[in-house]
């Protein structure tokens, strides 16, 4: 992953016009007023650093971004107006392009899209580390044209993940979670070949259990996964799995809005690994908490990625959070990426005790799968200046 242009490969940019590919995908809700609001301005002022370099230097700023998933069609929805009166109040005003995925030509890759969004440039930046494992036009294409360099987000994100990968102190420690198995099993694959142990939880921990030959009652488990987990278990390096659960008790519900009834909620239990018939486990238990937590502080380098349970759901929630206070508890070089390993993080107040805080899970765990992204290798490809 290194050898890639960073800005000041570009040589002066006085006077040239700079197409930015930024990822401004934001959450968002609905202010009082029925209008968009962003809810969590992170991924803007990650890129404001290689604005304010460009613009310093007298270059002119044009930004494209996507937002949402529109469908290659334009939706009111996703509209960057909130994005760019951000940006704004950050930077002043830049130039901005429209949501490149209200085009096909973005995710097709469509080499005319990509002549329409380079028309006028001098030269192309991004700056967009969470889309670059995509091969999409906006990513992959201006830099077959154009003098091309990464953004400070991308190559601070690059430098991180680099030394993640390439020179970890150990002990290395991984902590995956999330709902899906299927999701994970090829970055679990690889981590284990690179890791000294993974702490495995959430709804795809139920599957190595299940894989064990433990009962898993109504919990997330797919079925089609227990004998790769098996051969995982068996290959090494050590995997740490709960030893105790919280779930559902038979008739409960989760609540990922948290405004059911109590009734409609249901009970919770504290129970063993092997769940009962109806139960359906949703969080990590006391003991595992404890357990994980002693293996987290033991650890020098730390990749943590998912939830340790149904973290949306308020009752499930503190097995997310004491692992996220444990990584930020400890002393180790330590990554952390994934939406919801990033917003337990940020609800604890913890995301500045940790050394990274990737803007791209996806992004993050391909380039640990692979090695490489699709948006690095343009850059090396690009022309020169």
């Amino acid at each position: 992953m290194e050898g890639f242009p960073v800005l000041e490969d570009l040589g002066d940019v006085s006077g040239k016009k700079v197409l930015l590919r930024a990822d401004f995908n934001c959450p968002i809700a609905e202010g009082p007023d029925g209008k968009t609001v962003i809810t969590d301005d992170y991924r803007i002022v990650s890129t404001v650093p290689t604005i304010k370099w460009l613009l310093d230097r007298g270059a002119s700023v044009t930004v494209m971004s996507h937002f949402g998933r529109p469908k290659g069609k334009h939706d009111d929805r996703y509209v960057l107006d909130p994005v760019e009166k951000r940006l704004a109040e950050l930077v002043g005003p830049v130039t901005f392009l429209e949501n490149v995925r209200f085009n096909p030509g973005e995710e097709a890759n469509d080499d005319a899209f990509v002549k329409e969004l380079i028309y006028g440039q001098d030269l192309y930046v991004n700056d967009a580390f969470a889309v670059s494992h995509r091969s999409h036009a906006s990513v992959v294409g201006p830099p077959k044209y154009l003098p091309s360099a990464a953004g400070r987000q991308l190559e601070k994100e690059a430098r991180m993940m680099s030394k993640l990968l390439n020179e970890p102190e150990r002990p290395f420690i991984a902590i995956v979670g999330g709902a899906k198995i299927a999701d994970k099993l090829s970055l679990l694959k690889s981590l284990a070949r690179k890791v000294d142990a993974i702490v495995v939880g959430g709804g795809m921990s139920y599957t190595f259990q299940k894989a064990l030959g433990h009962t898993t009652g109504d919990s997330i488990v797919d079925e089609s996964k227990t004998e790769a987990c098996s051969e995982l278990l068996a290959a090494g390096p050590r995997i740490l799995l709960p030893i105790d659960l919280i779930a559902l008790k038979p008739g409960g519900k989760l609540d990922f809005s948290n405004n059911l009834s109590a009734e409609e909620k249901g009970e919770t239990e504290t129970i063993g690994v092997d769940v009962p018939d109806g139960f359906e486990a949703a969080d990590i238990g006391p003991k595992t908490r404890e357990y994980f937590a002693r293996e987290i502080m033991s650890a020098k380098t730390i990749l943590w990625n998912g939830p340790m349970g149904a973290f949306e759901d308020e009752r499930f929630a503190g097995g997310t959070i004491a692992v996220a206070q444990a990584v930020a508890g400890c002393s180790a070089f330590s990554v952390v990426g994934g939406g919801d390993s990033v917003r337990a993080l940020n609800d604890a107040g913890l995301e500045d005790k940790v050394s990274h805080v990737s803007t791209g899970g996806g992004a993050s765990l391909e380039l640990i799968e692979k090695g490489d992204l699709p948006g690095l290798i343009a850059l090396r490809n690009a022309p020169k200046k």
